[in-house]
């Protein structure tokens, strides 16, 4: 089977202007429209869409690609494309590479052990080296050499998950560079047998999509960002800011162009099997002219302007209701047009729920002088209850200051005990957002695959019992990729994106039940589904994907209808 997403990344480049030039429209234009329908065809699919559809529950998981976790789903394009039965690679298979572009002999160690620190059992990374230049089984891989066997239940340690750092991973479509550009070495390659969980056996029961690929490159932050806006957020002046954010230093072309590749640390490097990449600076902001338009956007993991925030109030903030702008970290608020925004103009109901969300506001406005007791508070890996700060995408925004708009927080920005209340009572809005806290996120380095699943299974169970049920649709996906490889390479898109192939279950009384959707999808894709549903203007970024798509020849996004029986 010829893979055309490989092939379209191999496609000379079109011009780096024209993709900036569409990025810009997408982050600074204040025109919306409706989606266009596509024939009669489509008008029906809409019509019976905004007919049997009145709740859209999304439930957003953590860092988990979609060979790491189904690839060995039936009728899904799994790992039997690249690894025969027994385990070795298949000639389809691209082997992964050295920083020089030779191919490795094996993979790297796990740089500082598999398994997160204080979780049992310990594999280290003497015992991790030596694994074939293949993907690999994390539960048997490490066997043989440290006699233990591991299981979804295990808290591995985490992995780079940047956005520069996931291009170069990619490498042009050839997912060659995981093992080489990871600070965890060879466990990029590793999977699982997911087969005997609760949402692989719900998949099956509802619909998988095998083509939905994490909306941005890179991580967590971004990826929030990129669902609730399809933009990168932005950080005014940020090379003559008094906090002097970190601006990543990057290779540049012959006519002094950036390039997504960063810049090391040295000219030449040691081979990738002797120790982790290192770089010149891996920053969070990208250079002013990156996307092409003298500003600076921030693309890795930055902290909320308000509380609760991962950095802790000012000392002369008595009201502790800030974090402190002075951080390195802490993002200026944001004042671009969200889908919060698209539903209000509507006049549609919508919340974001998280876990631990009413634990985090107390925590976050104790004395800067306090231990915190929730964010980022884990006993261990794991632990209770973690919540993470730059998963709350909203919060980032001027309009839900605290003191200024304190109506909209308390209208939109909810516990996870209010969603339960809600779908019980058959009160939930019409659109509503679940994160779930750090220890059942399956995040590695902080949850174990198993105690997620077992959450977020149990949730869609008292959504099943809800009276909105029979006209609801679940849409379970990750934020991103975690580091892990993924066999499928992304269709190129913009300057931001698509990233990873990650895995999307599509659950409703109307889903077309017991299928593999092949659609093309993104993280966008959902609010595409929230657009058509409730009629809104489509927000700048999702017409610049499009854009982008269509220039390298391409398909859309699809919206997530292609999941549903929306027959008349």
């Amino acid at each position: 089977m010829k893979n055309t997403a490989a092939l379209a990344w191999r496609h000379p480049l079109i011009a780096r202007s024209t993709l900036a030039l569409g990025l810009i429209a997408a982050l600074s234009s204040c025109a919306h429209r409706e989606l266009p329908a596509q024939g009669s065809a489509s008008a029906a699919t809409t019509r019976a869409l905004r007919s049997k559809i009145d709740t859209i529950v999304v439930i957003y998981a953590e860092n988990r690609a979609f060979d790491n976790l189904y690839g060995n789903f039936p009728g899904a394009r799994g790992l039997g494309e690249v690894v025969g039965s027994d385990g070795r690679p298949l000639p389809a298979y691209v082997p992964q590479i050295d920083r020089d572009g030779s191919v490795l002999p094996a993979l790297p160690p796990t740089w500082g052990g598999v398994t997160a620190p204080g979780i049992d059992p310990v594999v280290t990374e003497t015992q991790s080296a030596g694994l074939p230049n293949a993907p690999f089984s994390i539960e048997h891989a490490f066997t043989a050499q440290s006699n233990h066997t591991l299981s979804t239940s295990t808290v591995t340690r985490d992995l780079w998950h940047r956005f520069f750092e996931h291009q170069m991973q990619i490498d042009g479509g050839k997912n060659d560079g995981y093992a080489a550009w990871s600070d965890a070495g060879g466990l990029a390659m590793g999977h699982y047998d997911y087969s005997r969980s609760a949402l692989y056996s719900l998949a099956k029961d509802f619909v998988l999509a095998d083509n939905f690929f994490q909306g941005a490159f890179g991580g967590s932050f971004l990826n929030h960002q990129y669902l609730i806006c399809a933009c990168a957020p932005e950080y005014p002046d940020a090379a003559t800011a008094k906090a002097h954010p970190s601006i990543a230093v990057l290779e540049q072309d012959a006519v002094g162009h950036y390039l997504p590749r960063l810049k090391t640390a040295r000219a030449a490097m040691r081979s990738a099997l002797d120790e982790p990449p290192r770089f010149a600076r891996s920053g969070n902001i990208t250079p002013a002219d990156y996307f092409g338009d003298g500003r600076f956007y921030a693309v890795n993991t930055m902290q909320p302007p308000y509380q609760p925030s991962g950095n802790k109030p000012a000392a002369d903030d008595a009201d502790f209701l800030y974090a402190d702008r002075d951080n390195p970290t802490t993002l200026p608020p944001q004042t671009g047009r969200t889908i919060g925004d698209a539903l209000d103009t509507k006049h549609v109901s919508w919340a974001w729920y998280s876990g631990s969300w009413d634990a985090a506001l107390a925590d976050g406005r104790r004395s800067p002088l306090k231990t915190r007791d929730a964010i980022y508070a884990p006993d261990y890996p794991g632990g209770n209850p973690n919540f993470q700060p730059h998963h709350q995408p909203f919060n980032y925004y001027a309009r839900f200051d605290p003191v200024a708009h304190p109506e909209q927080r308390t209208a939109h920005m909810k516990d996870y005990g209010e969603l339960i209340a809600a779908a019980a009572a058959g009160h939930l809005p019409a659109v509503a957002f679940y994160k779930p806290q750090g220890n059942v996120n399956q995040h590695a380095g902080n949850a174990s695959i198993a105690a997620g699943d077992a959450h977020i299974a149990d949730l869609v169970a008292k959504l099943r019992a809800s009276p909105q049920w029979p006209r609801m649709v679940i849409v379970i996906t990750y934020d991103e990729f975690g580091g892990a490889w993924d066999h499928v390479a992304p269709p190129q898109g913009d300057l931001l994106g698509p990233g990873a192939r990650i895995p999307a279950l599509i659950i409703s009384p109307l889903a077309k039940h017991g299928t593999v959707d092949h659609t093309q999808y993104d993280t966008e894709s959902i609010l595409r589904l929230i657009t058509r549903r409730f009629g809104l203007d489509v927000l700048p970024g999702i017409t610049t994907r499009d854009n982008a798509l269509a220039a390298h020849e391409a398909p859309p996004m699809g919206d997530l209808t292609g999941a549903l029986d929306l027959e008349p």
